[in-house]
């Protein structure tokens, strides 16, 4: 709760609460004080002690609360608890109920001037616009969440700072994202704000945008600070976070079965917890190692479970990205019609600021089945399309891969100079990944 109005503001409502109720300036000062200083209390001329002010509360009828700030008692504790209604309705998976709850819960905070109330609101806008796809929003959103806490120490800023970098990152602008999820590292470690929760969020958050810049030894490091700070974590939610985002370094790795005990314990946590955006993500995470195991079977099975979960729920950018992972197992599976027809409708749904990773996983696996079918000239116009996107986003590691897919095609087209610059290119990305472009890697925490 802030602190109480200035007495010029407090005097007029008292004035006003007192002709409400019928009393005159004698009834409401005794007996403890003089009908005199209730006058100069009315007219603001007095800073009047909380001795006095209970006194006046009392013979008002009124909550202290009510009286030196102009809210509702107990409005504060009764916001805290539809805050955590509204929390555990996003955590189901319902964000457009969440972000109702949580838009109402704004309007009040902002009409009490409750700064705390009106970073959590605008804080859980954001989760649900990140929900939903709308990264524009969901950015503005965190945006004002962190103005709210301008104020306050760097470790309660830090869930604002890490969605405002999640928008960036899903909208495919990788570099940006990582400079803001390092430098607030950097700052917490080296000014000693050793907080485990903020660092476990931002080690886990951090992981994604350096698997797909390339930067495979950055996140192997920030995989094992995140394990490492997981034991001092409160938050079963963070921890569950982190264990998913520990298993993509992993599979990286090739460290297949770690991978996979490292998604169980996730989903284990997520079950409890009933998050199910989350579980369903693990799901895709258990897809994805099965795929990669050779497991095509399994593979779909669970990553038809992550879409389902996810399209029922409208997480437009996650189910985007489980459907170009189902994709590739359909196409391997042999059912290539039915991958192409997925991938074709994953499109519909992005652009180029909105999801360019998924875009450019979409054409490419389109390529593919081009390819595959023979349509060279397909094949390349989505090859060319998914180059474009990944070099506006800086994705190294899927650049190179690209490029040597391109220039496998166009040599075998006849034209080599076009396939030797291909080729030129991606080795320049492959010699060149994430890690030598980031900059000093941050600080380290003490572990």
């Amino acid at each position: 709760m802030s602190e109480r109005d200035d007495p010029v503001t407090i005097g007029r409502r008292v004035q006003q609460l007192r002709a409400e109720r019928g009393l005159t300036q004698r009834q409401l000062a005794e007996p403890a004080y003089t009908p005199a200083y209730i006058s100069t209390l009315e007219a603001g001329r007095v800073r009047p002690s909380d001795e006095a002010l209970r006194h006046v509360a009392g013979r008002l009828g009124v909550a202290y609360e009510e009286l030196v700030t102009g809210r509702p008692a107990h409005l504060a504790t009764d916001l805290r608890l539809r805050l955590t209604e509204a929390q555990r309705t996003l955590a189901s998976g319902e964000a457009e109920q969440a972000a109702e709850q949580y838009a109402a819960l704004l309007a009040e905070a902002e009409a009490h001037e409750l700064n705390e109330v009106q970073a959590v609101a605008l804080l859980g806008l954001g989760e649900c616009a990140l929900d939903t796809g709308e990264l524009t929003a969901a950015r503005r959103y965190f945006e004002g969440s962190e103005q709210a806490l301008a104020d306050v120490p760097l470790p309660a800023r830090v869930p604002a700072l890490r969605g405002r970098a999640v928008s960036h990152y899903l909208a495919g602008e990788l570099r940006y994202a990582v400079y803001l999820l390092e430098s607030t590292l950097d700052e917490l470690n080296r000014g000693g704000l050793h907080d485990p929760d903020a660092l476990l969020l931002l080690y886990a958050s951090v992981i994604g945008p350096y698997m797909d810049m390339g930067a495979h030894a950055r996140a192997a490091q920030a995989a094992e600070f995140a394990l490492a700070l997981a034991p001092q974590s409160g938050d079963p939610a963070l921890v569950a976070r982190m264990h998913r985002s520990v298993a993509r370094t992993l599979l990286a790795e090739g460290r297949i079965a770690e991978a996979d005990a490292s998604l169980a314990k996730a989903a284990e946590l997520y079950r409890t917890l009933q998050i199910r955006t989350e579980l369903a993500n693990c799901h895709w995470m258990r897809g994805y190692v099965c795929a990669q195991n050779g497991e095509l079977e399994r593979a779909e099975g669970e990553l038809r479970q992550a879409l389902d979960m996810l399209s029922a729920k409208r997480a437009a950018l996650y189910s985007s990205q489980v459907a170009v992972e189902l994709a590739d197992v359909l196409h391997r599976r042999g059912k290539s019609e039915e991958a192409a027809a997925l991938l074709h409708d994953v499109l519909s749904d992005l652009s180029p600021e909105r999801g360019a990773l998924h875009s450019a996983a979409a054409h490419r696996l389109l390529g593919i089945i081009a390819e595959d079918a023979r349509d060279t000239e397909a094949a390349e116009e989505h090859y060319v399309r998914a180059l474009s996107l990944l070099e506006r986003a800086g994705a190294a590691g899927d650049l190179a891969d690209l490029c040597r897919l391109l220039g496998d095609l166009l040599r075998r087209t006849g034209r080599v100079e076009a396939a030797l610059d291909a080729y030129r290119t991606g080795l320049g990305h492959r010699t060149a990944p994430g890690t030598t472009t980031l900059g000093p890697a941050p600080a380290q925490p003490p572990l």
